[in-house]
């Protein structure tokens, strides 16, 4: 089974190139992030028609969240337990339970988003009291923090700055702590497998990123082959995240 994840940074946007994207690389499940549209404004019609079920939540501002299928989708949940904003959705896929989370930004560590973000995470840590690491879970996405200081192009840039803090860290590494795998992608460039780079000043270019999207696994799922897939964010009107595209076994 090839699963992937990609923050497409508004679907509507994107569409042409999340149509090629889905026809040449022909993933079996996938996580979007921050389609940035409600429930009728999804391309579902022409996702559908490439073969894809699909299930999305969203209210047209600065999320969305979608999971797309050819081996089955049933959907589980649409909502993370006490959080209004459609960044969640969970569907059973060809025996594969999958988790699209789209986190919070926290946008700077004095403004209540950065509590809102770390309640968030608490949330969905929560999640968990109820799964068997046993079972075939996967939890992918955009989660807005680096999981280290390699995780970033030059950690002295970000003094201050969210997606780096300790409490960030802690509350994506209690996601691992309870038996996910976080799943190491090959890099498209260089050494280290960043998945987001800004649109300014050549960051795409010089390789300035950063690895905030991630596909947690649970350690029954076997992983084949893994990569980022920067060539789709090459080219005209890209998203400013590339996607990960991991080949997996399930037991």
């Amino acid at each position: 089974m090839r699963i992937a994840t990609w923050n497409v940074n508004s679907v509507g946007a994107r569409l042409p190139r999340l149509l090629d994207w889905l026809q040449t690389r022909e993933p079996d499940v996938v996580a979007l992030q921050e389609t940035k549209t409600n429930e009728a404004g999804f391309p579902t019609a022409e996702v559908e028609a490439l073969g894809y079920q699909v299930m999305h939540v969203g209210d047209g501002r600065w999320n969305g969240v979608a999971v797309l299928s050819r081996v089955g989708l049933e959907p589980v949940s649409r909502q993370l337990p006490g959080m209004t904003e459609p960044r969640y959705a969970v569907a059973d896929c060809g025996g594969l339970r999958t988790v699209s989370v789209y986190v919070p930004n926290g946008r700077s560590v004095d403004d209540p988003h950065y509590a809102y973000k770390l309640d968030w995470f608490a949330e969905l840590r929560r999640t968990l009291d109820d799964q068997d690491p046993a079972q075939p879970l996967v939890i992918m996405g955009d989660f807005n923090v680096a999981r280290t200081d390699a995780d970033v192009w030059d950690i002295k840039k970000f003094d201050g700055s969210t997606h780096v803090t300790p409490p960030e860290r802690a509350a994506l590494e209690s996601l691992i702590d309870w038996g996910l795998v976080d799943v190491t992608a090959r890099p498209g460039k260089n050494d280290r497998p960043f998945t987001y780079w800004d649109y300014r000043a050549g960051m795409f270019h010089k390789d300035l990123g950063m690895r905030i999207d991630y596909v947690l696994l649970s350690p029954s799922v076997t992983v084949q082959d893994a990569y980022v897939d920067r060539e789709a964010r090459k080219g005209t009107g890209p998203s400013d995240h590339a996607p990960i595209v991991v080949d997996v076994t399930l037991p």
